[in-house]
């Protein structure tokens, strides 16, 4: 463990805010303050052991203790303003003030200690600033001036012998050493200039390309902390990129994809080999917006993979590039959902082959069946009453084959655009009622009451009523195969705004919450154990899906299993006027899964 770490971890929250957004100028400001921080504690802390030792100081002695004072003032007043030249001109002046006091204390011109006015404009050079360094050495030349004239009381006597004492010889030295002493800054300084100018022109031309490239180039430290993130971050992210620096890119990783995040990290790191990740990161949004997610690929390589040296592995660098890769993970999302689909439109396919078989073969059986008999009534001794029967069963038999055939052609020419609906005005009480009518006998056969609501104030709609038939049919006779003996079918018809609504409500077995978003598609038949009995091809409420989107209409179903269901169908009062018939074919409306709860007051029909 470095010992020095606390103290550079707290000279660094003395560098000023307006330093810590550049690296090379906080640098400038710490290389500054440390170093008068630790000489100006170091001399204080020694003060009390130099008494002990030397007993009562002299004057110079207390005015070199007092000067440790002044840099800890400097290094203050530059982490509170972070005037940088300033800070080195105030530093330059106190240590010329030192100097010269402490000359003048010991002896004037011809102290040891004056020739240290030769370091000030030396010290000035640090700061790379020419003005800093004329007025480091105009303090220095007029300290030893001063130095010069104070080291005699008597200035005549001074003036007039001023070649021959050798006061006067030791400030000429010292002066033409300050003015050397300037000239080596000033070359300092320029030499310093040239090479920053060749570093920051090299610096800009990454720092253009980190600025411009659509990618977001991040540095991680120790325990992925984010040392550095290109600007590219702020428009991916939505936050800024001081947000960013440390942990606050890791905070805005998702919580499941956070092990991944920091075992690509880790590894790069210990393995010093590139690894690669994918992973949602929270992208800030405005008040009241949704969080969002993205997906994020980040590629990660080893700071010194370049050079070829092989750091510590807990003190690695790793550099990662973080490219948005959300559209195409949408698109795999896509393709995957597509191949599901295809999957099931397979699986449909099949379904329907078997469900074809077994609907045509049954018919096909009993038709052929049965007409064999009636060739052979002599040998097999037929009386009138079963032929009847025979032949009753033969025609039922052929009109069940017909339905299904016809079936299958409408939902194809649905599906093709190819069905054409033949709008005319009407009113819808008298279909309803002939539709109950005509299905009511199957109905009583299974002890089912069917029961009607229709509102007296419904006008006459503008639909095809060939197909408003065909679809009042289909959901009536879904509602009585899947009602249990005793039941209800409850049909309610009204009017809503501009729109015609039709509901059939029953109480039979339901459909389970994992069939119900299935239920319209075509061929589709819940696989439960109560429909097993019941046979179907599963194009009913497919063939009814697609007349109500043919009239600009929708469905609408919902159900509980056990409980019954509720299929309501939403038809404009005029369809001729909802959208021309070749648009809503291309544009079909889907089935919706809802809510639907009509009023249960009926009355049974008659």
């Amino acid at each position: 463990m470095n010992i020095f770490a606390p103290v550079r971890d707290y000279v660094d929250t003395l560098v000023h805010p307006s330093a810590q957004q550049d690296a090379a100028t906080a640098a400038k400001h710490r290389a500054f303050i440390a170093p008068r921080l630790l000489a100006s504690f170091a001399a204080l802390a020694a003060f009390p052991v130099y008494l002990t030792i030397r007993g009562v100081p002299s004057v110079a002695e207390v005015l070199l203790f007092a000067w440790f004072v002044a840099p800890l003032l400097a290094a203050y007043f530059l982490s509170r303003t972070g005037r940088y030249e300033a800070a080195h001109v105030l530093s330059s002046l106190a240590f010329t003030v030192l100097a010269a006091a402490v000359a003048a204390a010991t002896g004037g011109i011809a102290s040891f200690t004056a020739i240290w006015l030769v370091v000030v404009p030396l010290e000035a050079a640090l700061s790379a600033s020419r003005r800093v360094i004329a007025m480091a050495s105009i303090f220095a030349i007029s300290a030893a001036g001063l130095l010069a004239v104070l080291g005699s009381p008597d200035l005549p006597a001074i003036l007039s012998s001023i070649g021959s004492q050798q006061g006067a010889l030791a400030a000429l030295g010292i002066i033409s050493a300050v003015l050397y002493a300037t000239v080596l800054a000033l070359r300092a300084e320029a030499l310093t200039q040239s090479n920053s100018g060749l570093l920051y022109a090299e610096e800009d031309r990454y720092r253009l390309l980190a600025r411009n490239m659509t990618d977001v180039i991040t540095r991680h430290g120790r325990n992925g902390a984010v040392l550095f993130v290109s600007p590219a971050a702020e428009p991916l992210f939505g936050a800024k990129v001081h947000d960013l620096l440390g942990h606050g890119l890791f905070d805005r990783v998702h919580v499941a994809d956070r092990p991944a995040y920091l075992t690509a990290l880790g590894d790069t790191a210990a393995l010093g080999e590139g690894r690669s990740v994918e992973f949602r990161i929270r992208r800030e949004a405005g008040e009241g917006t949704a969080v969002q997610f993205v997906w994020i690929e980040m590629r990660c390589r080893p700071l010194d993979a370049a050079s070829g040296e092989k750091a510590d592995p807990d003190t690695r660098e790793v550099v990662a590039v973080l490219r948005d890769v959300s559209r195409r993970k949408a698109q795999e999302a896509a393709l995957e959902e597509a191949r599901a689909e295809s999957d099931r439109a397979n699986a449909a396919k099949s379904l329907f082959v078997a469900t074809m078989s077994h609907e045509l073969r049954t018919p096909l059986n009993v038709i052929i069946g049965f007409s064999e008999m009636l060739t052979k009534e002599v040998p097999m001794l037929l009386d009138a009453a079963r032929r009847q029967e025979y032949a009753q069963l033969i025609n039922e038999s052929g009109h069940h084959l017909l339905s299904v055939v016809n079936g299958i052609l409408d939902m194809s020419k649905i599906e093709a655009g190819n069905f054409e609906i033949t709008p005319e005005p009407f009113a819808p009480a008298r279909v309803i009622k002939n539709c109950c009518d005509l299905l009511g006998l199957k109905a009583s056969e299974a002890c089912i009451d069917v029961v009607m609501r229709v509102a007296e104030d419904i006008p006459e709609i503008v639909a095809d009523k060939r197909a408003l038939n065909q679809i009042l049919l289909n959901l009536l006779s879904n509602a009585i195969k899947f009602t249990g003996r005793g039941g209800r079918v409850i049909v309610t018809a009204k009017q809503e705004a501009s729109s015609f609504l039709l509901t059939v409500e029953d109480t039979g077995v339901g459909i389970s919450p994992e069939d119900l978003p299935h239920i319209g598609d075509p061929f589709f038949q819940a696989r439960a154990q109560y429909y097993d009995r019941h046979e179907g091809t599963g194009l009913g409420l497919s063939i009814v899906k697609g007349l109500a989107a043919l009239h600009g209409g929708d469905l609408q179903i919902s159900s509980r299993l056990g409980e019954g269901t509720c299929v309501t169908l939403r038809l404009p009062m005029d369809c001729e006027r909802a959208g021309k018939p070749e648009q809503r074919r291309r544009e079909p409306r889907p089935v919706s899964i809802g809510t639907v709860a009509p009023d249960l007051r009926v009355r049974k029909i008659a």
